[in-house]
C-alpha cells in the first residue's frame, strides 16, 4: 500500500511514551516517516517499544539531530512545513488547505517549537480549546492532526 504523503517530525520530545504513542498514529495514518530529532528517544528505548506496541517495525522512521538542516532539508524536496503549535500567528488547524505532501513539527511539551524553527514553517496550526487548558497532550495533539491532514489527503 502506498503510504500517505505526511513525515512527522518529533524535535526534542521529553516523553518515551508520547513518542511510542505518535509512533502508534503514524502507523495508524501510513505516514510516510517518522524523524526522531535532538534529544527525542528512540525505539530502542523501552518505554518507546512499550507504548508503540511495534509501529516501530511498520512505520519508517528515522533518527536526525539537527532538526533546522531536516526541515530545510523537506522544503527542498516541496514539502509544506506545519507547526502544530501555539502561536499569535497560528490558524485553526481545520481552517488550513494543506499541500501535499507535508511535513507536520510537533512542538516540544515545555518550550514548543523554537522559533528559529517556526520562522521555517510555512504554515502554523493550533487545535482550538473549548476548557480551561491551553492545550492536549502532545500525543493526542499529535493524533488529531494526523487526522485532519488525512482527511484533506482524502483517505478517509
Amino acid at each position: 500500500m502506498k503510504r500517505t504523503p505526511i513525515v512527522i517530525i518529533l524535535p526534542d520530545i521529553r516523553s518515551a511514551m508520547n513518542v511510542g504513542a505518535i509512533l502508534r498514529t503514524a502507523d495508524g495514518i501510513n505516514a510516510e516517516k517518522v524523524y526522531l530529532t535532538g534529544y527525542t528517544a528512540t525505539p530502542e528505548h523501552p518505554k518507546v517499544a512499550k507504548t508503540s506496541l511495534g509501529a516501530e517495525q511498520s512505520v519508517p522512521w528515522e533518527n536526525r539531530q539537527n532538526t533546522t538542516v531536516l526541515i530545510e532539508e523537506l522544503k527542498s524536496n516541496n514539502y509544506q512545513i506545519v507547526g502544530l503549535e501555539l502561536d499569535e500567528s497560528a490558524q485553526k488547524i481545520w481552517d488550513v488547505d494543506f499541500k501535499f505532501p507535508v511535513a507536520l513539527v510537533i512542538g516540544n511539551e515545555i518550550r514548543g517549537i523554537p522559533k528559529d524553527q517556526r520562522n521555517l514553517c510555512d504554515k502554523i496550526v493550533y487545535l482550538p480549546m473549548l476548557g480551561s487548558k491551553e492545550s492536549l497532550n502532545v500525543a493526542t495533539s499529535t493524533g488529531i492532526a494526523c487526522y485532519e491532514l488525512l482527511r484533506q489527503y482524502g483517505n478517509i
